[in-house]
């Protein structure tokens, strides 16, 4: 692989780093990665291939044609329009929320007819009384068939149970039984009915082509003829939605692959020791509130004279400047008479107005308003003498007068 002569060493040297610790990453998953289809899965799902699974049910229902399908959608959703031709297998189901319950209730409720088996699905089960086993068996046991039923005819059935049920209720009918205890029983429940095994043993890859326990899988079902069959897989944690095939492996390597490329982003532009743009520069006070605050410093201090000779002195350098003698020391009443043979259109009151100027500086108790008047009429003179220096004030000289 070639990378583009325009990156930086540094980058390209980031980026090779970042893509092998994404392959590292994508190697680990795959070794560490749990294989589902192992012995040693427990789970009787119509997925998984192992000893334990049921992959080998499902495919012969379909092959034999049943009309089966996986369900894997909320439970709910079957219930409402599930009907008496209705047929599903809960295989050692794990139901998550009462929801479940109500929907295996309406389910039969409306006439379907379902396979619940171990401890979980005899729980699952519409007026199922199921109870933990007494004795725990690590071998298959052969059951010995009890009742007249079609059921009960499956022949030589092979189980190593996992629950036990409660008898009392005459509506329960026992099939086979094990070592006393029963492990099939079935029974009518409202319009529908309901087959529960002790486990799902007789289903299992392992265990299904041994004696008669497919017949007893078959027979458990019903007639195939004009029923749907749903193998329930939502309650074996495969309620499947739209970013259902997006996760595991996949969307764990896609999202390694997407924090590589951001930290690469952040370090690629982020090394820089000093920032990208200039500091904004600090916000200053307005010129109103810069006058505001001189103004009031001026009040607290008593300073007015001091403001007038401020202004006055301005006024005497800018005009000079105007002149022609600029840098010359002059009075109120030389800057007055210079002004006038410069400027002879002038406001009338420049000589008396640039005399109180230069009496009020010296003043101790100078009033404000005097102070202020005395700085107005520096500025409207400066401005006229300004516009006539440059051609512009004919106009304001006779509105002046």
């Amino acid at each position: 692989m070639k990378l583009p002569d325009s990156l930086d060493a540094r980058d390209r040297k980031l980026l090779l780093t970042c893509l092998a610790a994404v392959m590292a990453l994508a190697l680990i998953m795959g070794v560490l990665a749990r294989n589902q289809n192992r012995d040693d899965n427990p789970l009787p799902s119509s997925y998984l291939t192992g000893r334990h699974g049921a992959r080998a049910a499902y495919d012969l229902l379909a092959a034999s044609g049943y009309h089966v399908r996986r369900w894997e959608q909320p439970l709910g959703d079957l219930a409402h329009m599930a009907n008496a031709q209705t047929v599903v297998i809960f295989a050692d189901p794990f139901p998550n929320s009462p929801a479940d319950f109500k929907a295996v209730q309406e389910i039969v409720h409306r006439g379907g007819r379902v396979l619940v088996t171990g401890a979980t699905g005899g729980e699952l089960a519409p007026g199922g009384a199921v109870r933990p086993a007494t004795e725990f068996r690590m071998a298959a046991c052969r059951l010995t068939p009890e009742g007249l039923d079609e059921l009960a005819g499956s022949g030589q059935v092979w189980m190593a149970p996992a629950a036990e049920w409660t008898l009392g209720n005459p509506l329960y009918r026992i099939e086979y039984d094990c070592a006393g205890e029963p492990a099939v029983v079935e029974y009518d429940q409202g319009a529908g009915h309901v087959v529960w095994w002790a486990s799902a043993t007789p289903l299992e890859n392992g265990s299904i082509g041994r004696d008669g326990n497919l017949a007893l899988f078959l027979n458990a079902l019903g007639p195939h003829a004009e029923h749907r069959f749903y193998w329930d897989e939502s309650l074996h944690g495969e309620t499947r939605s739209e970013w259902f095939y997006a996760r595991g492996a996949a969307m764990n390597l896609l999202l390694a692959g997407l924090a590589a490329i951001g930290m690469l982003v952040v370090f690629s532009f982020s090394r820089r020791s000093g920032p990208v743009r200039d500091m904004p520069a600090p916000t200053r006070a307005t010129p109103v509130e810069f006058l505001e605050a001189l103004g009031s410093l001026y009040a607290k201090a008593g300073a007015a004279a001091t403001a007038v000779a401020l202004a006055y002195e301005r006024f005497r350098r800018r005009m000079s400047e105007l002149s022609g003698c600029k840098g010359q020391q002059m009075s109120a009443d030389e800057l007055g008479a210079l002004l006038r043979r410069r400027f002879p259109q002038a406001g009338t009151e420049l000589e008396e107005d640039l005399a109180a100027c230069e009496e009020a500086a010296n003043e101790e108790r100078l009033a404000p308003k005097r102070a202020l008047a005395l700085v107005q009429a520096l500025d409207r003179h400066g401005a006229l003498l300004a516009a006539l220096a440059l051609g512009r004030g004919t106009t304001k000289a006779r509105r002046a007068r």
